[in-house]
């Protein structure tokens, strides 16, 4: 999960059919995860595909379910279309190209007949710089590149490491949930053309880095996280109060961090923004996190949040006697 980006995602959502709860469904459920297992250990080389469970699922199937794996809290001033954003099991899936995702959400399809029924699907791309010419999502992003939003910044540039993931993202301890994370996912619609006429200098100051090269306005390499005490000649703030980046700003919640494995995705010209998927150990973070970014983010002019939700991410599969879910359902 720690390593690069592949260039495509797709992602899918999936409510139970009507008549799968309780115990029967439980075993339907173990069933259909056993399936996926098989068929996901036969993907094509550079395809992967991640699981979870959303907060209604464990109540329906009468299982118990992890701390924190509970409904998003509503945030000030968003949106949400409920048709757009929850689900009771959702899947991540990541290739190198788009076609390789849809065969795999086929096969997983295929196996899910009579136990799941279609929630909200949205497919994801990395942007690649192209020199004096538009980004396309089928260009490949060079070894060791931070992938732009579609406002023309790196997303992702602090991300943690695998090691400070251990600590950050992956439950630990004993007990059934260990070795999984909770997973939130945002569609976050982007007004990219409107941010794109602001001067770049207005651009860097609302999200506080340089739109370039990503360093933080503060200074420093691009790799590390904005400094919130640098000071300007005259003594002001050099990163705004209302910059993205101060708000986000580790620092504010005690260190803890979360990995963004973000996509953008243009589902048409009026429609285009991020898919935003944040794998952490507490969905609590993220809540502090938005909390504060609906309160004062300078960001929020140019994005709307329209769908929502949260899943607990299964361990994987290890077959042929574990698969997924094992010990959890």
């Amino acid at each position: 999960m720690t390593e690069p980006r592949t260039q495509h995602a797709l992602f899918l959502s999936y409510d139970l059919t009507p008549g799968t709860r309780g115990a029967p469904g439980r075993d339907a459920v173990r069933r259909l995860l056993a399936r996926w297992s098989e068929a996901l250990s036969g993907l094509e080389a550079g395809a992967t595909a991640t699981v979870g469970v959303g907060p209604a699922l464990p109540t329906r199937l009468g299982v118990g379910a992890p701390e924190g794996l509970r409904e998003l809290p509503a945030f000030d001033g968003e949106h949400l279309d409920a048709g757009a954003g929850g689900g009771e099991i959702g899947v991540q899936i990541c290739a190198g190209d788009p076609w390789a995702c849809e065969r795999a959400a086929g096969l997983l399809a295929g196996a899910g007949t009579g136990v799941l029924q279609p929630r909200w699907r949205q497919a994801g791309f990395l942007p690649a710089e192209l020199p004096g010419r538009q980004s396309s999502p089928f260009t490949s992003l060079r070894d060791g590149e931070t992938p732009r939003d579609l406002l023309g910044f790196k997303d992702g540039s602090t991300n943690p490491t695998a090691a400070e993931s251990e600590r950050w993202v992956w439950l630990s301890g004993q007990g059934p949930y260990v070795d999984g994370t909770f997973l939130v996912v945002r569609r976050v619609r982007l007004r990219a053309d409107q941010f794109g006429r602001l001067p770049v200098a207005r651009q860097e100051q609302i999200i506080g880095r340089r739109r370039r090269g990503g360093e933080p306005l503060g200074g420093g390499a691009e790799r590390v996280q904005a400094d919130l005490d640098a000071r300007t000649p005259e003594g002001g703030y050099v990163l705004p109060s209302d910059a993205h980046v101060r708000l986000a700003n580790p620092r504010l919640d005690d260190g803890a961090r979360m990995l963004r494995r973000g996509y953008s995705y243009e589902n048409s010209p009026a429609d285009r923004g991020l898919l935003f998927l944040a794998y952490m150990k507490d969905p609590a973070l993220f809540v502090r996190v938005q909390q504060r970014l609906v309160a004062g983010d300078a960001l929020n002019s140019f994005a709307e949040h329209y769908g929502s939700a949260l899943f607990y991410v299964l361990p994987g599969a290890v077959l042929p006697n574990r698969p997924l879910g094992a010990g959890v359902l």
